[in-house]
Order: structure tokens, then sequence, then C-alpha cells
């Protein structure tokens, strides 16, 4: 159960280091404008600078989840959970709250908080058990 939950946590830092690629480097092309909803390229533009630090969130989470699962993968489990469960469990918060705020955009709020819970949950009963 622990590589399950390492394979999942680690699906959902890939998703956000995708995020961060969008948000940080690609907010007035139009991939992020499809990704993202944005109306038009002056929106894009007010919002650039936003986005470019909201990118930078997504990779701290996601950097998070990598590194403590190197820490885990190399014996230091106590420190390694600790940070999986601290990326992962702030994507699911992040995702519920995107959730909450904006539920037209469930589908996105869904693929960024689902894999982070369910990898948290088998990791939790992996490492209990």
């Amino acid at each position: 159960m622990i590589i399950t939950g390492l394979v999942l946590t680690g699906v959902a830092a890939l998703i956000h280091v995708y995020i961060f690629v969008l948000e940080s480097f690609a907010w007035t092309g139009p991939r992020a404008a499809a990704v993202f909803g944005l109306r038009s390229a002056e929106e894009a533009q007010a919002t650039r600078a936003l986005a470019f630090n909201q990118g930078f969130y997504n990779l701290f989470l996601a950097v998070a989840v990598i590194l403590g699962t190197a820490l885990l993968a190399a014996g230091t489990t106590a420190v390694g959970a600790t940070l999986v469960f601290v990326g992962a469990g702030s994507m699911v918060a992040a995702g519920l709250v995107l959730l909450l705020s904006s539920p037209s955009k469930a589908g996105a709020a869904l693929k960024q908080l689902v894999p982070p819970l369910l990898g948290i949950v088998a990791l939790a009963i992996g490492l209990a058990l």
C-alpha cells in the first residue's frame, strides 16, 4: 500500500508541476486559456502576475511530495511521510477550496484533489500495517 500511496501522490505532484508550468510560464497562451477558462487576452494579461505567483505555490506542493517520496525511499520514514502528507494534504485542501468556492469548476477541483486524497489514504494504511 505504501507504493500505491506514493504512486498516487506522485501523480498528484506531476499534475501540480503541469499546473505550475501553465500558470507561471504559459498563462497568456492558448492552452492555459482553455484549461482555466480565460475569456480574453486582456483577462490573461491582467491576471498574469497573480497566476505566476499561484503557479509557484503549486510547484512547492509538488516539491514537498517529491522530496518526501525520495526520503521515504531512502529509509527516512518519519520525515518523508510527513512531507508527503503535508504536500498531498495541502493539494486536497486547495481542491476542496476550489470546489466549494467555484462549484462550476468541480471537474478541475476533483482532478486536483482525488489523486492526492487516495494517495494519502493508501500511504496511511501502508504505514499503519
